[in-house]
């Protein structure tokens, strides 16, 4: 080898005040780059705007009818503002758009739906509505639909101009432009206006299961919200082939990731959509939109006109437009059921600049062939410096899986040291400080990790700097290090079929490319230039990735508050943050120990985490602000009055009924002290039926409040009144047939318990639910409130065939 100086002495650092510039860029790219792009809006066109722009959405227009929706107050099933005045609004646009469109080449078909049904086996529904218009060409002769679903109604309290009126006077604008067109329109577009979505998605399955043009229709684009306004995100699609997503990346202002479409599948979203229906019992291909930003004010007081982006109209607007015009018009929809099986996808935006789409066995190809690249080269460069340091491949081998293993270590020190606080902010009555303040996630649950991953490293380099090997070089070898466990990631979870895998695979790509970069140029062999490279390549990962945690964070900090108390919300934000620390820093933090005073750096990641804790726990880490970040519990008046088989009242009382939807039901105080009493509701439960069903009641949900009370004068409401109309002996031996008529508020709930030994054998309701031995149904009408009426066909194994053997509460 002839007479090289020792490697081992080649350990030239850079000046530590280069680690804070080198922050700072970062930092740069987060603030100019990153919120830029998660929050971008268009400018909304105006009613000027129309002049020159005829056949593009005016948000004006659409800001007109949003506002005399929500002007109508709170739109419940059953109310007259849903029922009666939101109708009439609707088809008042409705009529409009069919009196001044271009009659010389459309048609449009207006239909007001009123349905009844029984979904899911126990939810019943009476007269719910549906507000349709169907657009298409004179003549038109193609039999496959485009369907285009929102909702008017809203939950109680809210104006619901988020959810769902904007996307409801978006499908209106939408109505308009293409009615004045001249088109070409070479397959018909229904616009449904369902009118009951929050009670269970009720008009919507009336809809599938019960409209003539139902069964025509094939794709569906369905418009929701669980945020206000910000851009609207595609978070489940499915089809038979990538055609649909192929229009999707064609849109103005794409915004989609699969991600999303993961964590909603799995249950960490408490919501579901009208997209449920259309796809299980519609068989529709198609695209699942909502709104996600500033979700605090989803299903409140709050989410109203003036809190509404207006630009976020023009935004959702541009896009659906584009697809029904692209969708109206696609070829593939003529023989739509030539398609192969369902099936899902890969897909994501670039920061709202443009879409990326393949499909499984697409991403099955991708994930592994980018693995094994990178794997390539991991190997070629250690056997590069084992010729470099006259080392056997062995010894580098063996230093890289020492490596390895503190790589590892520190991962798995970093992740376990925020989830440990997030469960001592638990223990210590601090969950949920960052729910206001979002900043603090980054010193709570970001800095511990990259705090682990630096300080590690530095300390195995410092024990091992006469190691005869270059600085530089042992820093390569971390970085190879991070790949490699980056590589069992993306194939563990592909084999695991779990299409987030795509993230992990993002990140060994653009490693992988600077590898192959510095091994070509052989930068790596040139001190500290082998940085330059991996920065180069961090760029396009580390706006990806930040862009997709700011959102996921959009969309898990306010569910953290509506999510129940059962589990430990900084749980979620730790585990969020601790993957995306991972991909973001992985390849980062290892280029601090090219810098002086290494240890002395990467203790200040330690010195912010503690900081933020102190924070946490002080006034600032309060999690609610009122009207910006309120907390949410649901306060019920309650009258709990059972009767006996002969009539008689054998119980009879009141109380505000107070449920947590949070971690912190204890400051709800403001309701609490107007009490003399409070109670948990499992003290009160008295061993009726309602207490011992499979599915609990409202009334009886774990770790509530029972507040005993006077019933209040004053309240008006209508009780639901049940009535035995007949009573008939059956041919069947020892079986009675029990009539029943039920009548009262638009809002009903029932539980039926056979008791002893009878047995229901059959009855009006599913059939498939005979077998059940307690069940609880739940009843809503919309426009019509007669009197819904059943039978119970009851057998009784004794002689005893009175009431007194069923239960219903």
């Amino acid at each position: 080898m002839g007479t090289q100086a020792p490697l081992h002495v080649q350990h030239k650092k850079l000046d530590w005040f280069y680690a804070p510039c080198f922050t700072a860029f970062w930092k740069f790219l987060y603030m100019a780059v990153v919120l830029q792009q998660v929050n971008h809006l268009p400018t909304p066109l105006t009613l000027q705007d129309e002049f020159t722009q005829a056949d593009s959405f005016i948000t004006e227009r659409a800001e007109n009818v949003l506002l005399n929706l929500t002007n109508l107050g709170p739109r419940v099933v059953g109310s007259e503002a849903n029922e009666v005045e939101a109708v009439t609004l609707i088809l008042d646009q409705v009529f409009k758009v069919q009196n001044e469109m271009n009659q010389d080449y459309f048609d449009i078909e207006v239909d007001l739906q009123v349905v009844s049904g029984q979904y899911m086996h126990t939810s019943l529904y009476h007269g719910v509505q549906n507000i349709l218009a169907k657009l298409s060409a004179k003549n038109n002769t193609s039999t496959n639909y485009l369907l285009i679903n929102s909702h008017f109604d809203s939950t109680p309290k809210s104006p619901g101009a988020s959810d769902d009126g904007a996307m409801v006077a978006v499908m209106l604008e939408i109505l308009r432009v293409m009615a004045n067109s001249k088109g070409p329109l070479e397959h018909p577009i229904v616009f449904l206006f369902n009118g009951a979505e929050e009670d269970g998605l009720l008009a919507s399955y009336g809809f599938t299961t019960q409209h003539k043009w139902a069964k025509n229709c094939k794709v569906i684009i369905n418009l929701d919200a669980a945020g206000s306004g910000g851009r609207e995100i595609l978070f489940q699609s499915i089809s038979e082939s990538s055609w649909l997503m192929n229009y999707y990346s064609k849109v103005t202002h794409p915004f989609a990731n699969a991600v999303l479409e993961e964590l909603f599948q799995f249950g960490l979203v408490p919501s579901a959509t009208d997209f449920r229906n259309f796809r299980d019992y519609g068989g529709m291909q198609g695209f699942d939109m909502a709104y996600i930003q500033n979700g605090y004010v989803y299903h409140t007081e709050f989410d109203s006109f003036k809190v509404y982006p207006k630009a976020s109209l023009q935004n959702t607007g541009d896009n659906v437009l584009s697809l029904a015009k692209s969708l109206g018009n696609a070829p593939e929809m003529r023989n739509i059921n030539n398609y192969g099986n369902m099936e899902h996808f890969i897909f994501f935006d670039f920061l709202g600049w443009f879409m990326v789409h393949y499909t499984m066995n697409t991403n099955l190809i991708v994930n592994i062939l980018v693995c094994v690249a990178a794997l390539i080269a991991i190997v070629i460069s250690l056997c590069w410096i084992s010729k470099r340091a006259d080392l056997s491949l062995l010894a580098i081998v063996a230093q890289f899986m020492l490596t390895t293993f503190i790589q590892t270590l520190s991962l798995a020190l970093g992740a376990g040291f925020s989830i440990l606080i997030s469960y001592v902010m638990d223990v210590i009555g601090c969950s949920m400080t960052w729910f206001s303040n979002n900043w603090l996630i980054c010193g709570l649950y970001f800095c511990p990790v990259f705090f682990f991953l630096g300080i590690l490293p530095a300390g195995f380099l410092e024990y091992t700097k006469k190691y005869a090997l270059p600085l530089g070089l042992r820093i390569q070898l971390f970085l190879h290090s991070h790949c490699l466990i980056l590589i069992v990631l993306t194939i563990s979870l592909t084999f695991l079929n779990i299409r987030s895998a795509f993230m992990f695979m993002v990140a060994v790509f653009f490693y992988a490319a600077a590898l192959i970069g510095n091994l070509i140029t052989q930068l790596h062999n040139k001190g500290s230039w082998f940085a330059i490279p991996v920065i180069v390549s961090q760029i396009v990962p580390f706006l990806y990735f930040s862009y997709v945690a700011e959102y996921l964070y959009f969309i898990f900090i306010p569910v953290t508050g509506r999510n129940g108390g059962a589990s430990n919300p900084d749980l979620l934000i730790a585990l969020i943050a601790v993957i995306f620390a991972i991909l973001l820093s992985g390849f980062l933090i290892p280029l601090y120990l090219l810098f002086r005073r290494t240890r002395s750096i990467i203790l200040c990641s330690l010195g912010v985490a503690i900081l933020f804790m102190i924070l946490a726990i002080r006034p600032i880490g309060t999690p609610y602000t009122p009207k910006l970040a309120p907390q949410r519990y649901t306060v019920q008046h309650a009258n709990q009055l059972y009767h006996n088989a002969d009539g008689s009242i054998r119980s009879n009382e009141s109380a505000i009924y107070l449920y947590q939807q949070d971690r912190h039901i204890d400051i709800a105080e403001e309701v609490i002290v107007k009490f003399k009493a409070a109670h948990e509701t499992s003290t009160v439960c008295n061993n009726e039926a309602t207490c011992q069903l499979d599915r609990p009641s409202i009334f009886y949900t774990p770790n509530s409040l029972w507040l005993p009370v006077n019933e209040p004068p004053g309240i008006p409401y209508e009780r639901p009144v049940l009535t035995l109309t007949a009573k008939t002996i059956m041919n069947t031996p020892n079986t009675v047939r029990y009539n029943y008529t039920l009548t009262g508020p638009d809002h009903m709930m029932f539980f039926i318990e056979p008791k002893t030994s009878a047995k229901i054998i059959n009855w009006s309701f599913d059939k498939t639910i005979l077998s059940r031995k307690r069940l609880v149904f739940t009843f809503v009408h919309g426009k019509n409130n007669d009197a819904f009426e059943f039978f119970i066909d009851l057998e009784c194994h004794s002689n005893n065939t009175n009431t007194q053997s069923l239960e219903i509460v």
